[in-house]
């Protein structure tokens, strides 16, 4: 018996009643960004129909209202990640901006030449680029450990490169191109015991698992409301209070100050010391909408059914003559990338739509870890707790038939 109502569930998210050339729509492209629930939807909609005001710095009833929303949000992103003080929650425009935020100011300010950075082959572009532009910038060294056929971490390996000079680890918890769960809590206890910080991509794992930041230990940890069930355009930077304390602050304006003259400027105290300007208001609203909403349904009740799905969905999906699973590691979220045969991943796409399923198609942003795999591209179909067998098995049937068509 399955631990949710699904049907029920689907009920929630409008979107879902949609067709696409006269199919019903079938979204299977969750890994990229997530539907989002009527009580998200309402939520944004009731701000700026009746309580839209500028946040911290009106002394009216409207914007005191708003301050009130924007941080009560905060607070509830706080219990839902476990973090110690409603100071660790930085609100930014997604997992992108929190990873270069951390970059910028804790990287330029507490990192030297010949220091280096560990990451993984698995990284999302995001978790790339921002150290290679500090390689450049200040001379640190960027090491990446290696991943197996199954596209697991290769442990072995990831302890060789851990060494003293290690002064950050960057790990995806959940990658977005394999769905492989990392152990996090491994690789965190083991930078610590050699004095290196940790950074967690949480981009593709709040969304669908129970995290406890402190339980984790992470210095940091990033996300984006968007794979929350969030709107678009906000995300979070965890960090714990000693480190927050101490980074500079990563974009000057209205809001991250106490006393600005021409001589000198006074910064504001965490959290707001790294939200300059005005804010994605509506947006962190919103999140505070789709935690709530999460939190009722429950992590652990969307893990287990999730986890029905991806089992079903492997089954199913390598029945169908001539696909290869990219990987197959044996802790994995609810995601299945895959090639068939000589069919270009964007052609299986354009078919699939035809039948109003849409996966996405290409290198995920991840595309060292497609030249690891030595392809160019994949399928994938990533669920959500929305998703139903009964669209697992439409899936399957449509790609037979792109068998039939580059037969």
């Amino acid at each position: 018996m399955s631990p949710l109502d699904v049907i029920k569930i689907r009920e929630d998210f409008p979107v879902l009643r949609e067709r696409v050339y006269g199919k019903p729509l079938i979204y299977l492209d969750n890994a990229a960004t997530t539907q989002k629930p009527r009580a998200v939807i309402e939520t944004i909609d009731r701000f700026y129909s009746r309580e839209n005001a500028n946040i911290h710095r009106g002394v009216f009833c409207l914007s005191e209202k708003a301050t009130q929303c924007y941080e009560g949000a905060r607070h509830k992103v706080k219990v839902f990640l476990g973090a110690a003080s409603d100071k660790e929650i930085v609100f930014v425009r997604g997992a992108t901006e929190a990873i270069n935020l951390v970059a910028a100011t804790w990287g330029r300010a507490f990192l030297k030449a010949g220091d280096e950075v560990l990451i993984t082959h698995m990284e999302h572009h995001s978790n790339i680029v921002p150290w290679q532009m500090l390689r450049d910038e200040k001379g640190i060294r960027l090491k990446v450990a290696p991943v197996n056929d199954s596209g697991e971490l290769i442990m072995e390996e990831f302890r060789k490169l851990l060494t003293g000079k290690v002064r950050l680890v960057s790990v995806v918890h959940v990658s977005n191109a394999l769905g492989t769960i990392n152990p996090v809590g491994e690789i965190i206890r083991l930078a610590h015991e050699q004095g290196a910080r940790v950074l967690v991509d949480g981009a593709q794992a709040v969304a669908h698992r129970a995290v406890n930041v402190r339980e984790l230990d992470a210095d940091f940890y990033v996300l984006s409301g968007h794979k929350l069930f969030a709107p678009t355009g906000i995300g979070v930077l965890y960090g714990k209070e000693e480190l927050l304390e101490k980074m500079p602050p990563y974009q000057g304006g209205g809001d991250m100050i106490r006393s600005v003259t021409f001589d000198q400027t006074i910064y504001n105290r965490i959290p707001y010391k790294f939200e300059a300007g005005t804010p994605h208001i509506a947006g962190v609203i919103g999140l505070g909408a789709a935690v709530d909403y999460l939190r009722e349904i429950g992590l652990d009740k969307i893990a287990a059914y999730e986890h029905e799905l991806l089992e079903y969905g492997t089954k199913k999906l390598m029945e169908v003559p001539g696909l290869r699973l990219i990987g197959t590691a044996e802790k994995k979220a609810a995601v299945l990338s895959f090639v068939l045969g000589e069919a270009h991943a964007h052609d299986i796409g354009t078919i699939l739509d035809r039948s109003g399923i849409a996966i996405r198609a290409g290198h995920h942003c991840a595309m060292p870890l497609m030249r690891r795999f030595n392809v160019p591209a994949t399928t994938r179909a990533s669920f959500a707790f929305y998703n139903t067998k009964e669209e697992i098995d439409l899936l399957a049937e449509a790609l037979r038939e792109v068998t039939e068509v580059f037969k």
